[in-house]
């Protein structure tokens, strides 16, 4: 099977409701035909800095950027084939760049450098891209259930809805089995139109007709989301508990401070020392209940 390894087009989403969806499938039926995969699931791995630099300049929505996937379709197996994919946005044109080898050697050239046993231009981009962004690594697992379109005349022209789309950030492997968090409401699917250059004028009356929008949407955009929220929830937490450990530690402070005082006022007498002692003591066994939850 030959697979196609350069692109450049346009892409459009819409989020579609089940009844939605319904009605494009109906419409498109005469001119539209299902793709060599038809419907299949797609899983793919993104790959970011640590610090998540490549999504969170793409969710500021520049007027370039760039992203690393490796995909298979379906469940990977060691030396099945699957896709290391480099894609760029500009002005609203995507440009895809990909080349197959198994996944075995594409895990190996992504998270070891090891060298590909083929080279070509499109390695040496994507060895370029590496280089320019230092410390990438598999980021998030995503899949997603996508049925896929060509026109008959058009053959440049394609739909896609993608449903049942997963997302997880431990597990990382295109071996392991499908699944995760979902990001759509149940019944809603993200459509995607693909095109060189204009869209078909019965296309857009049927999208208008119904009410269906182009919006922006990004998978691995809502899924960082996801994980920034968490890791804002965390500091928050920790943050609120460092502020009750130095409450803790001041309260110590003022009830020793109280004791030694009244000792001084009424001749240090045993029991008011005694009765110091003790609240310093339980004071204390606060504390430690702080420390024991933080750490």
């Amino acid at each position: 099977m030959s697979y196609q390894d350069i692109f450049k087009r346009y892409e459009m989403k819409y989020m579609l409701t089940k009844e939605q969806k319904e009605v494009v499938l109906q419409a498109m039926a005469g001119y539209m035909k299902p793709d060599e995969f038809g419907r299949s699931t797609i899983c793919n791995i993104y790959f970011d800095t640590p610090d998540y630099q490549l999504i969170r300049r793409s969710l500021e929505k520049p007027v370039y950027k760039e992203k690393l996937r490796v995909r298979s379709y379906g469940k990977a197996k060691e030396d099945g084939t699957v896709f290391v994919e480099l894609k760029k946005k500009y002005k609203g044109v995507v440009y895809k760049r990909r080349i197959s080898t198994s996944q075995k050697e594409a895990m190996a050239y992504l998270v070891q450098d090891e060298e590909l046993s083929k080279q070509s231009q499109i390695t040496d981009e994507i060895s370029y891209f590496k280089d320019m962004y230092q410390g990438l690594q598999p980021a998030v697992y995503l899949s997603y259930d996508r049925e896929a379109f060509y026109g008959v005349e058009d053959h440049d022209l394609r739909i896609t809805f993608d449903e049942n789309i997963l997302w997880r950030k431990e597990d990382i492997s295109l071996c392991s089995e499908v699944y995760g968090t979902p990001i759509l409401e149940p019944g809603c699917a993200l459509m995607e139109i693909k095109i060189a250059s204009a869209m078909p004028m019965s296309l857009c009356r049927v999208l208008s007709e119904n009410g269906i929008f182009q919006t922006s949407f990004s998978k691995y955009g809502r899924a960082y989301q996801t994980i920034a929220a968490e890791q804002t929830a965390a500091a928050e937490q920790t943050e609120s508990e460092g502020a009750n450990v130095a409450a803790a530690q001041n309260l110590n402070g003022a009830v020793a401070d109280t004791a030694a005082a009244a000792g001084q006022r009424n001749g240090g007498t045993a029991g008011q020392i005694v009765a110091g002692q003790a609240a310093t003591k339980n004071v204390n066994r606060r504390l430690g209940g702080h420390r024991t939850r933080i750490a």
